[in-house]
């Protein structure tokens, strides 16, 4: 999905609750030091003790993660007690997790007891505070009509006018409706300009973010579509259906709907493999810095009019294109040509049959130059991409960046395009060259799919030793 309204939220919703706890903590060290009399243990300086509290806080924005204080069903309920009580639970947890630190490190946090006993209250009243704001500054935008995931609402069922209405009287609940795709009689007379006649009518003229079907009626072409246009699909099951699921349930109103994950990589999974991407890949840019420089003269020595680098356009997520870095590997009067080209230019046409059933490869490539023939063997011209990953344009993990005319043979390009392109992916540690193009997409669809951590880890594992042992490589 390319817009995350609900995902950005979250993210503020994290940065608040950090600063609520540091402002409790700092209000807590206050109070105790200036208005109690009594002796403390120790003398801090507030700023020292509060870049101390903030070094923790971290801890206790993951603690209220895994008590589900971002949850899209908590934070954004109709009640808001089920949020409180969570609140409050992280509250006194958190202050027990600080204490028992304080207990054991070496330098102690609290000059007194009573600040953790002051700081305790102050957390719940301060993140019910700072939570209560961003709420309201959210309602605010989202009753503007910003901020909110365009919705088209398709199906003839009781469903489709029980939704209508609901998305229409509280926006605050993250959607807009822009097409319905129904019978007349299930639409409201005061929706009846935003009914289309079929679902393409409706993406064609309506841009929408998230597809609400109501019923089984072409369900796959529906689902199809929501791949192809990088979209959330949620399928609103009947009475009869909705005990066998498959999906996130989610109660949009009093309406059941499950939302079908073209990939486990959305919302907070995106922002984890950001991190992995930033703090991995930093430090492999890091150690590759030396072996790059080495590189690059050895490049420039052999070929000093032409760069040592080497830039293509790929296609990374949502049909995004990205400048992919190379060390130069290819003669320069070949680079930027397709290889049908390349080789019809050198007038050895009959490589390219050659060249194309040998799963985009042959031996002794005479586009190749002697230095690049080792790099290309050994991976290392494909160092530079990590700028591309420090970059943001495709992940360390991640389904083989596409060349835009490759897409034709891609018969699941959307789904593949829904995630970002990696640096390394299940496919190339899978065998690389050793393998087919069937098997070679069928790898990075498993991955799109079934995206995990532990995955990616095992990818980047397999990766370091496939380059030492050259699997695969030719």
């Amino acid at each position: 999905m390319k817009k995350d309204p609900g995902l950005i939220f979250r993210v503020i919703l994290a940065f608040t609750d950090a600063i609520a706890i540091i402002v409790a903590f700092l209000v807590a060290y206050l109070a105790r030091i200036h208005i109690d009399n009594r002796p403390y243990f120790f003398e801090a300086e507030p700023l020292a003790f509060t870049s101390t509290i903030a070094l923790l806080v971290p801890a206790w924005i993951i603690l209220n993660a895994f008590l589900g204080l971002y949850k899209k069903s908590i934070i954004l309920g109709r009640s808001r007690a089920p949020e409180l009580l969570r609140l409050l639970f992280g509250s006194i947890l958190g202050m027990m997790v600080l204490i028992s630190y304080d207990f054991f490190a070496e330098s102690h946090i609290f000059p007194t007891r009573m600040v953790a006993v002051y700081a305790a209250l102050l957390c719940f009243i301060t993140l019910c505070l700072f939570r209560g704001i961003i709420h309201r500054i959210r309602t605010h935008i989202v009753r503007k009509d910003k901020g909110t995931l365009r919705a088209i609402i398709i199906g003839n069922s009781p469903n489709t006018e029980r939704l209508i209405d609901h998305l229409a009287d509280y926006p605050e609940d993250g959607y807009s409706l822009v097409g319905v795709v129904s019978n007349k009689r299930n639409v409201p007379e005061e929706f009846l300009d935003r009914r289309f006649s079929s679902l393409k009518d409706a993406l064609k003229k309506a841009e929408a973010d998230v597809i609400f079907q109501t019923d089984e009626q072409g369900s796959e072409y529906v689902y199809g579509q929501c791949i192809k246009h990088h979209m959330l699909y949620y399928f609103v099951p009947s009475d009869s259906t909705l005990s066998s699921h498959v999906g996130d349930l989610e109660l949009i109103g009093g309406t059941p709907a499950i939302l079908v994950r073209i990939t486990p990589l959305i919302g907070g999974a995106r922002i984890i493999k950001r991190l992995m991407d930033v703090i991995l890949g930093g430090l492999a840019f890091i150690l590759a810095l030396i072996p790059m420089a080495i590189i690059w003269i050895i490049v420039k020595i052999s070929d000093p009019k032409h760069s040592a680098f080497y830039g293509e356009y790929r296609l990374s997520r949502y049909n995004k294109k990205v400048k992919i870095y190379k060390f130069r590997s290819m003669k320069p009067q070949f680079s930027g040509m397709s290889p049908e080209e390349a080789f019809t230019r050198m007038g050895r046409p009959g490589l390219i049959e050659k060249y194309r059933k040998g799963g985009d490869f042959i031996p002794n490539d005479p586009r190749i130059t002697k230095i690049g023939r080792f790099l290309r063997a050994s991976s290392l011209d494909e160092l530079p991409q990590l700028f591309n990953v420090l970059r943001g344009d495709i992940a360390l993990v991640g389904p083989r960046a596409l060349v835009p005319g490759e897409l034709r043979d891609y018969g699941d390009r959307s789904l593949l395009l829904s995630v970002k392109s990696g640096l390394t992916g299940l496919a190339q540690v899978s065998g690389r060259r050793d393998i087919s193009f069937e098997e070679r997409r069928a790898l990075d669809l498993y991955y799109v799919q079934n995206w995990s951590i532990w995955l990616d880890l095992n990818i980047l594992l397999r990766t370091i030793t496939a380059v030492i042992l050259r699997k695969g490589a030719k």
